[in-house]
């Protein structure tokens, strides 16, 4: 967790004991909580978002390339457009 140790956590704790105070600090744990987890659903769903817009993007590619002729081209695994003369000239 942000590669705090034991003792960073328990400067913190008993910093936040004095400054909040005994009977404000657990509403204020649940609400840093409850902001934590948000950002980690937002931050998740941009992941889905990203992944799915990469994946549109792959199966695009390979529906375009074989419009064109699948005879003289070819797709490999990551989505781009190989000739193949390209590969015979690599032989």
């Amino acid at each position: 967790m942000f590669g705090l140790g034991f003792t960073e956590l328990l400067v913190i704790m008993i910093v936040a004991l004095i400054f909040i105070g005994p009977k404000k600090l657990p509403e204020v744990a649940r609400s840093v909580g409850k902001g934590y987890r948000e950002l980690q659903r937002a931050i998740s769903g941009i992941k889905d978002e990203v992944e799915e817009f990469n994946q549109d993007i792959v199966s695009e590619k390979k529906t375009a390339s074989e419009k064109k002729s699948p005879e003289s081209e070819a797709v490999n695994d990551e989505g781009n457009v190989i000739k193949k003369e390209d590969v015979e000239k690599e032989k």
